[in-house]
């Protein structure tokens, strides 16, 4: 079985490169791998195009990292949200391209990349702005509209716990797109609180089987996005 720990968050992510696609795990703060975030911003990779629930709040994590100018284009549910500034004024300036979708579309589509399904119909969207120019269909006495898998380079994710095979479990709604995410990406790159033995995790226990997982990283103490926030820090 191949040993999938790695030594910090820049080993981490060190082959992602400018024009990369890359998933990243979080809703609002719950589940946002920060310190892998911030050691993409240190690599100082251009053009990426970002596919997350949200746009970050404050001026660090995925906020910090649309900031500094290094996405080009973002496919989100909530670009705006309680303390999100960074991306609705680098937005109305021009300088970064939205996707917006449903959040429950979003899901889907991500789970759908990682599944191989190429497109699926849904009724989320038909009639609004979002489904133009998108390819409709009637079923019975439901409209639908057809939206396409998500799939990406890289995923960034964040979990309790691993094993050295990538096995994963999640701490509560920390879960959240993690699990779909790891899926849907060429190279699934997480970080959890602690890695324990082969045979420490019930197997019945386990959310993301290592298959999924590419790199493990271990940060004992992760950064808390309120918390930085709250204490106006930036990064970097």
């Amino acid at each position: 079985m191949i040993d999938k720990r790695v030594a910090s968050p820049a080993a981490a992510v060190a082959d992602i490169g400018d024009g990369a696609s890359v998933l990243i795990g979080g809703f609002g703060e719950a589940g946002s791998p920060i310190e892998l975030i911030h050691a993409l911003i240190d690599r100082g990779v251009r053009g990426l195009t970002v596919i997350s629930n949200n746009t970050g709040s404050g001026h660090v994590g995925l906020a910090a990292l649309i900031e500094n100018g290094q996405v080009a284009r973002i496919v989100c549910s909530f670009p705006r949200t309680a303390g999100s500034t960074v991306f609705p004024r680098l937005y109305r300036e021009g300088k970064i391209e939205l996707e917006l979708v449903p959040q429950g579309t979003l899901a889907e589509r991500i789970r759908a990349g990682g599944a191989g399904i190429p497109a699926f119909y849904t009724a989320t969207a038909v009639g609004t702005p979002l489904a133009r120019g998108k390819e409709s269909r009637r079923f019975g006495a439901t409209e639908a509209v057809l939206e396409t898998g998500l799939s990406a380079d890289f995923a960034l994710v964040r979990a309790e716990c691993a094993d050295r095979y990538g096995n994963l479990v999640y701490n509560k709604t920390a879960r959240n797109f993690g699990p779909i995410m790891c899926t849907a990406a060429r190279t699934a790159i997480v970080q959890v609180r602690r890695v324990v033995e082969p045979g420490a995790i019930d197997p019945e226990a386990v959310v993301t089987p290592g298959i999924f997982v590419d790199r493990v990283v271990a940060v004992a103490d992760p950064a808390q996005e309120s918390r930085l926030v709250k204490e106006g820090r930036h990064y970097p």
